[in-house]
Parts: structure tokens; C-alpha cells; sequence
């Protein structure tokens, strides 16, 4: 694997620089609020992101019906009309379902597709590697593994990915673990080796130490709010400023506190649901209307949000 003048390596696959995971605006009826998605991705893309993730857990993927999903799908690729590359996420229980999901990606044509191993029925390593294979040799967009061990139970092997790599089905890896001593080892196999995986970090506060460790990316939750803070993060990685790499990730972590203020609320419903409720005060959405089962954030986790806004100097 090549390097850059950093040190960082180089991805020979795949799409580097900041892809933040598309939050879902809706409407308090629970529908798609397409003039607030207007807005959302108006913002990312005035903070100079690299590309969109839609449809992946902070897109509340997981609540959606296929219908909702194409209607995300269709308005998201229409509204960025070819200003960044697309990821989507077909996250489904086998590996059936989500080859459907591909087709239907394929058709809007994205820039690659991210699938997390199967779940529900339960699986090893073996049916893994599978699923994987198969998406690889069936799919005609790049195929990025999505390493979420805490939502699919499962956390995918270093080896594995290196090995799926080398043989040209998968173009790279989204590590959503949490496993920051994992995901380090996987950069180092995937330099070994060769492999030429492009590996982007879902960590909103660490990224420093991913792109310290060689990560060629990240696709932070967080980046729904501010973009242009984990632009300046990668920018600076890539000319090798590290100081200015970690005082803009301190600022960040501070902001991150949005999803830790909520009292009463766990999961998507305290993470996603602070990122929605920070970027409707911004005014960027409508509302911060949540996916069913889950309500939005009111009163006094609404007003915690907002202490934090103003503590950073976003308000």
C-alpha cells in the first residue's frame, strides 16, 4: 500500500475524506420531510464533505419499510445530483434480502453499498465470510463491510476483512465497534497485506486517533451538525498539523455531549434523536420527530441540547 506525505496510507479503493451518515428528517406524522433533507444536505455539503452515507443506522434504517427506504433513496440522490458520492447502507436480516436492497441502490446509481454481517438467525464465522463473498461477487457497486457487533452481534474478523479485501469483494470497512484497539490492528493487517481496503472510523471522538493510526476517513453521527468541524479534522490530519488535529477533536468531543444530556432516553432515541433536536434549534430542520417506537426530545433534554450549543458557540 502506498503512502502519503503524512505517513497516513493511501486508499487504492473506495471513498475517503468525511462521509457523515444522513440523519432522516421528519415530519411529526412520521413521514420524509423533504424541504428539511434539502437543508440538511445544503449544510453538509456547504461544510465541504466528502460524500453522504444515507440509510445507515443514524438514517434510522432500521425503522424503515422498503417503501420509506426508496423514498429516502430517491430524494437524497436527487437532492445531491452528483456533488458527492452516495453510500448506502442495505442492512437486512440474510443475505438474500440484502442483495435486494443492492438492486435497488444499483438502480440510483450510488457510489458504493454498506452491509453490516447478517443477524437475527444466528451465524459464525463461516456464514460471515459467505455473505460477504456473495455480495462481492454479485453486487456492481463497491461493497463496504459495516462493523456494528453492538446492533448485529457479530463482530467481524481482522483477518477476514484483510482476506475479502485481497480478493477484490469488498472495497472497505465502516468500524462502528467501538473497538478502537481492534480497528487499529485492522489498519495495520490491511497495510501489511496489502489489501487496499479503504478504512473509514464511525467514532465521533476519536477520529484523531484513527487518522493518527492510518484511518483514511470517518463517517461521523455528529458530522450532521457540524461538517465543517470534522472537515477541518481531516484536512489537518492531511497535511500533518496534529495539533490542530486535536484541538479541533477536543471541540468536537465537547460537542458530543449533545448525546449524553438526555435523561430517559437510550440507543438512537438519545444519540440520533440529540442530533436531530441540535440541528432543528439550528433551524436546519423542521422537526425532530423520531422514528416509531421512539418520541422525539422535549423540555428539559431539549434545553440540555441547546446549554450545549451555546458552550461550544454554535448558538
Amino acid at each position: 500500500m502506498t503512502t502519503g506525505p503524512t505517513g497516513i496510507p493511501s486508499a487504492t479503493t473506495g471513498l475517503t475524506g468525511v462521509v457523515p451518515p444522513l440523519i432522516t428528517p421528519l415530519t411529526v406524522d412520521g413521514d420524509l420531510d423533504v424541504r428539511s433533507l434539502e437543508r440538511l444536505v445544503g449544510h453538509l455539503l456547504d461544510g465541504g464533505v466528502h460524500g453522504l452515507f444515507a440509510l445507515g443506522s443514524t438514517s434510522e434504517v432500521a425503522f424503515f419499510e422498503d417503501r420509506m427506504r426508496d423514498e429516502v433513496l430517491d430524494a437524497v440522490t436527487g437532492i445531491v445530483a452528483g456533488a458527492v458520492p452516495i453510500l448506502v447502507g442495505v442492512i437486512d436480516t440474510q443475505t438474500r434480502r440484502v442483495l435486494e436492497h443492492v438492486r435497488r441502490a444499483e438502480a440510483r446509481g450510488v457510489a458504493g453499498v454498506v452491509a453490516t454481517a447478517p443477524f437475527y438467525a444466528i451465524t459464525g464465522p463461516e456464514e460471515i465470510r459467505t455473505h460477504f463473498r456473495v455480495l462481492g461477487e454479485r453486487a456492481e457497486a463497491p461493497v463496504y463491510a459495516y462493523d456494528l457487533p453492538q446492533c448485529v452481534h457479530s463482530k467481524l474478523d481482522a483477518a477476514m476483512l484483510v482476506e475479502l479485501g485481497l480478493e477484490g469483494r469488498i472495497a472497505g470497512v465502516k468500524d462502528s465497534s467501538g473497538d478502537d484497539v481492534g480497528f487499529r490492528r485492522l489498519i495495520e493487517r490491511n497495510a501489511d497485506a496489502g489489501a487496499g481496503l479503504t478504512l473509514l472510523t464511525g467514532h465521533e471522538t476519536v477520529v484523531d486517533g484513527a487518522y493518527l493510526a492510518g484511518a483514511h476517513g470517518s463517517v461521523p453521527g455528529l458530522g450532521n451538525v457540524d461538517p465543517a468541524g470534522y472537515v477541518r479534522l481531516h484536512d489537518a490530519a492531511m497535511r500533518g498539523d496534529w495539533t490542530a488535529v486535536r484541538d479541533e477533536q477536543t471541540r468536537l468531543s465537547r460537542l458530543m455531549a449533545i448525546a449524553w444530556a438526555p435523561v430517559g432516553k437510550v440507543g438512537p432515541a438519545a444519540g440520533v434523536g440529540s442530533f436531530k433536536t441540535a440541528l432543528a434549534l439550528l433551524g436546519i430542520i423542521e422537526s425532530n420527530a423520531m422514528s416509531l417506537p421512539m418520541s422525539a426530545l422535549e423540555g428539559d433534554n431539549v434545553a440540555a441540547v441547546k446549554a450545549v450549543l451555546h458552550e461550544v458557540g454554535l448558538v
